[in-house]
């Protein structure tokens, strides 16, 4: 055997392990020798067990599996067979990647496993139908928010909204906003940029797949005890589709039935207090907006609003608007 070839037979064996292995998928003896000759390298069983003994100590978790002939296969990866699924799903869902990253990056989840998972994960995904981005922007948008968070600078750019016929329309008349990066937050799948603005001392937020031609500025990020005290968790629990704007302290009359619907949205956590077996009060921080009634309209008759009234009275006249708009 060339000296090569010896340097490489290691290398080999790794390989095939990863590629054609896992905990209920193994490689006999034979069928390693096998793999090497294909590969141009001799080897004999006792070299195959020294060599397995070494990617042992190297710090492969080689199983011997309880199969007849024995077989030798990799009984822990980096990720189990569900996890690679539930990656894979969870790009494949994704809305702010384009079909083409998206193809991408499952293509690199799947390399993770052996080809065994892999023919696993092509049966179980199935994603056609489901909403994508029609560019790449956001990839790119998300790697420049970070590099100005590290920098510690503004970014400037042009935000649109889409008009009945569908087309991007600039706002402020396509002006530039040069705003504060805070916080990237990912919500009911899209990504926001949380920014904060100087002249109104406020937290605006920009859908990132809205931006066009965002830049990093030479301009200094503002920095005050508003920025370094905001909270990016409390601030998605209380918004509804990052609807920004002054919190609201409400109290809800929820149906026994729809407390699920409460944790899911505000977590285990949330205040209440039982009133009887059908009925129990939830105490919740809210940005009140259309999205918000439009989420309270969904439970009909199973949530009201008890208090603060006149955010009752503002809910019951949405409603009322869009009944006069069906009479």
């Amino acid at each position: 055997m060339g000296t090569e070839n010896q340097k490489l037979k290691l290398l080999y064996l790794m390989q095939m392990l990863y590629d054609e292995t896992d905990e209920t998928h193994g490689l006999s003896t034979p069928e390693l020798i096998e793999g090497l000759a294909e590969r141009g390298i001799a080897a004999e069983r006792k070299a195959i067990y020294r060599d397995l003994e070494a990617l042992r100590a190297f710090g492969l978790d080689i199983a011997r599996l309880p199969t007849r002939p024995a077989t030798y296969g990799l009984a822990r990866r980096t990720f189990s067979g569900p996890e690679l699924m539930l990656l894979t799903d969870a790009v494949q869902s994704s809305r702010f990647l384009t079909q083409r990253m998206a193809n991408r990056l499952a293509a690199g989840v799947a390399s993770l496993g052996s080809r065994h998972q892999v023919r696993s994960l092509k049966k179980h995904v199935h994603v056609e139908g489901r909403i994508k981005m029609q560019n790449e922007s956001v990839f790119h948008h998300v790697d420049t928010i970070h590099e100005a968070l590290a920098a510690r600078r503004k970014v400037a750019f042009r935000y649109v909204k889409y008009d009945a016929e569908k087309r991007p329309v600039a706002q402020k008349d396509g002006r530039l906003y040069c705003e504060t990066p805070v916080h990237l937050v990912y919500s009911e799948g899209c990504y926001y940029l949380i920014a904060y603005n100087e002249k109104h001392e406020s937290f605006p937020t920009y859908r990132l797949d809205r931006m066009q031609g965002l830049r990093l500025t030479d301009t200094p990020a503002v920095r005050n005890t508003a920025i370094a005290t905001f909270d990016a968790d409390a601030y998605s629990a209380r918004t509804f589709s990052m609807f920004g704007g002054a919190t609201r302290r409400v109290t809800l009359l929820v149906e026994e039935p729809v407390m699920s619907a409460m944790l899911d949205r505000f977590g285990k956590a949330v205040e209440s207090a039982v009133i009887d077996e059908r009925w129990a009060r939830v105490y919740v921080t809210v940005t009140p907006s259309p999205v918000f009634f439009g989420w309270l309209a969904q439970f009909g008759r199973g949530v009201r609003i008890e208090a603060p009234s006149d955010l009752a009275t503002e809910y019951a006249a949405y409603l009322r608007d869009i009944l006069e708009d069906y009479a």
